[in-house]
This record gives C-alpha cells, sequence and structure tokens, in this order.
C-alpha cells in the first residue's frame, strides 16, 4: 500500500476538494484507492451501507473511487452539539459527548488506536490510500492532542503535500510559516507544495515561486486556477458561496431556507439550486425571510436548542403567519420534528432543556431517546402530489416521533415503517429522511405541485440526479489536477509504480 496525504496551512484551503481529485486521478490510473481521514469534525455526515456515520467529505471521495464508503475511511467523527461540546462518533457509532478540555489523556489513546486500526485494514484491502488531513498541523496550542496531521503521516509511512489557498491573501507567509512551526522530522515528510484558488497571470507569480522553492527547498508541485466546483461541501463554511449560487433572481419559486445556528445536512438543498424555476435562499432573520413560496426547516445538531432559537428570534410567529398567508412549509430531520406539537427529552439526550412546543404545524410529538437511528431507507410517497416512484434517502437521528390518530404519514419505507407526516393538500409536510430532493422525480413532482398553486404550468421532470452530476465533476477534478499539478512527480514520490506493473 502507497500513500498520499494533503495537509493545510489552514482550515478551508481546498484539501478536502483536491483530496477528492486524487481519489478519482488514482482510480482512472487504474489503482485500487480509497480516502482516510482519521478525525473529520463536520454536522454533513453520511451514513454507510451498515448503518455507520462517517464525515460526508470521505463519503464522496470513496464515491470518486468507485467504491463503497465504510467506517474505516473517517473513524473518529465529530458533530459539534453545543457550546465546547461535540459528540464523538467512532467506528461510525455514538461513543461519547466531550467537552473540549477533557479530550486528551486515556481518550485520546483510545481515539488514536481506533486510527490505527482502521488504517490497517484499509492498507490490506487497497493499493492507494489519498489521506486528507484537518486543519493545520502547526497549530501549537492543539499539537498534543493532533491525531488528523503528522502523527497519521508518519502511522501511515505517508509523504506529505501542504496545500495553501492564494486567494485569502498571505500565501508565502503561511506555507513558510508553517513548515516553520514543524518538528524537522515532521517538515522533512513535507515533500511537495501546491498552491490553490489562483487567479491571474502566472507569469507574475514566478519570482515568488522561485523565491519560495530556494527559501525552503521543497518543489511546487502544482498552482490551481481558482474554479468553482460543485463538490457536496461538508461544513457550514461553504454556506455563504451556497446562498450566493441558490439566490437566482427572476426565479419562479422562491425557497427560504432557515439558517439554525447548528444546520446539519444541509446538502440536502444542493438539488434545488441544480433547478432553473427555484430561488434558495439562507435566511437567519425575520427581516431575511420576506414573503416565500417554500420555508424550510432544515436538519440540526441539536432541535430543541435550534427551537428555541427560533422562538427569540421571532422567526417561530413570522412562519405561522406566513404559512396562513399561503407559504408552504417543510421540515427535514430535526426540522420535521420541530413542526410537531410538542418535543421532550426527560433524559437530557440531546440537550439538557426537557421539554418545548413545537410550531405545532403537524399533530405529532417527538420524544429524544438513547440511540441515534442510522441507516439507509427506500420509500413511496404516499401523498398524490410526491409521485408514484421509490424515493432513497438516509436517516440520522435521535428523536422518536408518534403521530396522532387521522396524521397522514408521508412515505411508506420497505421495512415497512411509515415515515414522515403532511397537512392537507401538502401546504405542511415533514420527514426524516436526508437526500430526498436527490430523486428527480419526487423533487419534479413536488416543484410542480408548487408550481400549480401558484398558477404556473407544470415543468418537465429535471434531466440528471445529483449522482450524474457528481460524477461528471469527479471527471472535471481528476482532469483539473492532470494540467495544473505535477502527477509524474506526485507518484515518484509515493514510489508508485504503474497500476498494471
Amino acid at each position: 500500500m502507497k500513500a498520499i496525504m494533503l495537509q493545510g496551512t489552514a482550515s478551508d484551503v481546498g484539501k478536502s476538494v483536491l483530496c477528492t481529485a486524487f481519489c478519482r486521478y488514482f482510480h482512472e490510473e487504474g489503482f485500487r484507492v480509497a480516502p482516510f481521514k482519521s478525525q473529520n469534525m463536520a454536522l454533513n455526515s453520511y451514513v454507510t451501507s451498515d448503518g455507520g456515520e462517517i464525515g460526508r467529505a470521505q463519503g464522496v471521495q470513496a464515491e470518486a473511487c468507485g467504491i463503497e464508503a465504510n467506517v474505516d475511511m473517517n473513524p473518529i467523527l465529530l458533530k459539534p452539539k453545543g457550546d465546547l461540546v461535540s459528540e464523538v462518533i467512532v467506528h461510525g457509532r455514538h461513543f461519547a459527548d466531550v467537552a473540549a478540555g477533557s479530550y486528551r489523556g486515556p481518550l485520546l489513546g483510545q481515539l488514536l488506536t481506533a486510527a490505527s486500526e482502521s488504517l490497517k485494514r484499509l492498507s490490506r484491502k487497497y493499493e492507494v490510500l489519498v489521506i486528507e488531513g484537518a486543519g493545520s498541523p502547526a497549530e501549537i496550542n492543539l499539537k498534543d492532542r493532533d491525531i488528523a496531521n503528522m502523527r497519521i503521516a508518519q502511522m501511515a509511512d505517508a509523504p506529505v503535500l501542504l496545500v495553501a489557498d492564494i486567494d485569502r491573501g498571505g500565501v508565502f507567509a503561511s506555507i513558510v510559516g508553517t513548515l516553520e512551526l514543524l518538528e524537522p522530522e515532521e517538515r522533512a515528510r513535507v515533500k511537495g507544495l501546491i498552491i490553490n484558488k489562483f487567479r491571474g497571470s502566472k507569469a507574475l507569480l514566478e519570482p515568488g515561486i522561485k523565491w519560495l522553492e530556494n527559501r525552503t527547498g521543497i518543489p511546487v508541485l502544482g498552482i490551481l486556477p481558482y474554479v468553482e466546483i460543485d463538490v457536496d461541501p461538508e461544513d457550514s463554511m461553504s454556506l455563504g458561496a451556497l446562498a450566493l449560487k441558490g439566490n437566482k433572481q427572476g426565479a419562479d419559486l422562491d425557497v427560504a431556507v432557515i439558517r439554525l445556528p447548528r444546520i446539519s445536512n444541509f446538502t440536502d438543498f444542493l438539488p434545488l439550486m441544480d433547478q432553473d424555476d427555484l430561488a434558495v435562499r439562507y435566511v437567519k432573520s425575520v427581516d431575511e425571510l420576506g414573503n416565500p413560496d417554500v420555508i424550510i426547516l432544515p436538519g440540526t445538531k441539536n432541535s430543541m436548542e435550534d427551537l428555541a432559537w427560533l422562538k427569540v428570534t421571532g422567526l417561530v410567529g413570522e412562519i405561522l403567519r406566513l404559512k396562513e398567508r399561503g407559504s408552504s412549509v417543510v421540515g427535514i430531520c430535526g426540522g420535521y420534528q420541530m413542526l410537531g406539537r410538542k418535543l421532550t427529552d426527560p433524559e437530557g439526550v440531546e440537550s439538557s432543556q426537557t421539554e418545548q412546543d413545537g410550531l405545532g404545524l403537524l399533530a405529532m410529538e417527538t420524544r429524544f431517546v438513547p440511540g441515534k437511528q442510522t441507516v439507509r431507507a427506500v420509500g413511496r410517497p404516499l401523498a398524490s402530489w410526491g409521485g408514484s416512484e421509490l424515493v432513497e434517502g438516509y436517516e440520522i437521528h435521535l428523536g422518536r416521533t408518534i403521530l396522532a390518530a387521522g396524521t397522514s404519514p408521508l412515505f411508506r419505507l420497505a421495512d415497512g415503517r411509515l415515515d414522515g407526516a403532511v397537512s392537507g393538500e401538502g401546504e405542511v409536510w415533514g420527514s426524516y429522511l436526508h437526500g430526498l430532493f436527490d430523486n428527480p422525480s419526487f423533487l419534479r413532482h413536488w416543484i410542480n405541485h408548487l408550481r400549480l398553486k401558484k398558477g404556473l404550468p407544470k415543468k418537465e421532470e429535471s434531466g440528471r440526479n445529483r449522482r450524474e452530476i457528481r460524477e461528471a465533476v469527479y471527471a472535471s477534478l481528476a482532469g483539473w489536477i492532470r494540467e495544473h499539478i505535477d502527477m509524474q512527480k506526485v507518484k515518484e514520490i509515493m514510489k508508485l509504480e504503474s497500476a498494471d506493473s
């Protein structure tokens, strides 16, 4: 097994996207390749086929490798659930809720062991590992408990490529500063530099590149031009760019997604942004809400706390007022729970709040109980406006929801369970299923239902689904690094021979 590790001078320099590109490149070159990130912190997660929960980035990277994701690809997932407290998920299952200050000692040893076990299993199965670091390897205050960067590079005996973002400025200082803060043995692992998000003429950059290579003794292997890349994001740092993409002027229908403080799995709404007749906005105040055709309450890591925030901001009252004036209201996962009459958490599973009234738009109640539901699901719509084709999705939630007598469920799942709820002619509905809008038939039936409600004609069903769009993106990413990174040099650094040799 050969490995390459991409670390960054900071968060959000493009490591996840580049790792996805490397995964597809090695897949196209004929290698059995897999992604690995020992520890990820993200609220956008992914459910494996056996019900394990990992970071969404590793699920996407596995797809780029042409393989099924498994929990070894991201053995430790941190999901922030409150101030300085995160849920720790190990090998796809809930392990503990941990305060930031206690993330050391015996716990750190257990997590490092989990990462080592996963790395060994992957190394026995695959020829190439593309390993992603987290944040920066030079965070001095965190180095004693960093199990995502240089410790992992040493464990995998992987050469490191250091990625820097020139678009944010100070690229030379960030690279040199990072290298200066590394221990000599760590610095020796850095075999190449990649400058990402470059705009302008490379000729103007050449003097700086020569200085950098002379100063560090490390070659710059690539200067990647700034491109808009439609890869599923893994954290809320991407929401700003998504907001710009979705807010189309002159669209037929206006969709407002409430930007909850602990919003999770907002990748649910990427397919909405692909629709020409939808404008999708993220809003977090009454003033921003306006008069949308649809209001969506998204998933959240903490339904009780975010419901309390909705009330404090006045958004609950405004949502109820707009619903009475004709806006449709939709809830996904935690947002679905909020649409009910009551949420209870007597055991403090999710929050210190034991009970709250919901919006009361659906006749149901949710109780939080130990034991997270993480499963992929297939079902058929029960509402006529949802079409008749099967839908696929996945569940990630703690609450158990009970519908009142006479309340209509939204889906009948293949395992016999009922999911979701709908009122009237679909003016309010909710579901536990993430990924619903990835189903083109369901999405277009629902949009046409909204169009008819507004007096607009139906439109034909959309073309490609999100999987097809992602496949095209992966191919584009592989071409992007082939053109702008010396991949032959990368393979030499890895001591990697051709796949058929």
